[in-house]
């Protein structure tokens, strides 16, 4: 049987003397999506980002592949698990310079025709290329952050919240999109989300309490 593609082995937090997650523990299969749920303050997003490597643990420890993230580089262990913030920040002057910039800091030209396809992906018509990014309305900067997530497909997707507060067609355009990588790329998702649509796209669905893991369960 092939080995999980994250496992995440008792892992803990702490932040100063307060206790954020506590002896979490369970596996992740390549291509499954995964959406974790529980209350505000639950630890949910803090576990996101252990799992993004954005911060780390301090129990326990995560596998990658069967492989420890201690002995990961960080730079590229993000390229291939890639984390996708509840609001996404854009930079510079235009969505150019935004969609662009995966491939500068790859020291790579940028393939603009296929920016342009992903634009359509997201129904966004190619104008949008040269668009200043002070005219986006905020699903219009959601989208074009996950098209900037995802030039260079990650092998893992980790979404905090990502359409909380977008309205449905947005979210829609967004599950559309996911759903799609996900079948035709076999990219693994872990979201955390309430929205109950989202709760019924999943292979599984995790439950965090008060730090803990309280339940997983197919759907």
């Amino acid at each position: 049987m092939e080995q999980p593609i994250l496992s995440v082995q008792a892992v803990g937090f702490k932040a100063g003397q307060e206790t954020i997650l506590e002896n979490i523990s369970f596996d992740v299969e390549k291509g499954e999506i995964v959406t974790i749920t529980g209350p505000s303050g639950s630890g949910k997003s803090t576990l996101l980002k252990v799992l993004g490597s954005l911060i780390s643990p301090t129990k326990g420890e995560i596998l990658f592949k069967g492989q420890s993230l201690d002995k990961n580089d960080p730079l590229e262990y993000r390229k291939k698990v890639s984390y996708f913030f509840q609001n996404a920040a854009l930079f510079d002057q235009t969505v150019k310079d935004n969609l662009t910039f995966p491939y500068e800091i790859r020291n790579q030209d940028p393939e603009e025709q296929r920016i342009k396809d992903y634009l359509k992906k997201v129904k966004l018509p190619e104008t949008y290329y040269e668009k200043a990014v002070t005219e986006l309305s905020g699903g219009e900067k959601q989208r074009i952050a996950l098209v900037r997530n995802l030039l260079f497909q990650p092998e893992v997707l980790l979404l905090d919240e990502v359409t909380s507060s977008l309205d449905t067609e947005n979210k829609r355009i967004i599950h559309t999109l996911i759903k799609e990588l996900n079948q035709q790329s076999d990219i693994t998702v872990l979201m955390i989300t309430h929205d109950e649509s989202e709760l019924s796209q999943a292979d599984r669905v995790i439950r965090i309490i008060d730090g803990r893991l309280e339940e997983k369960h197919d759907e």
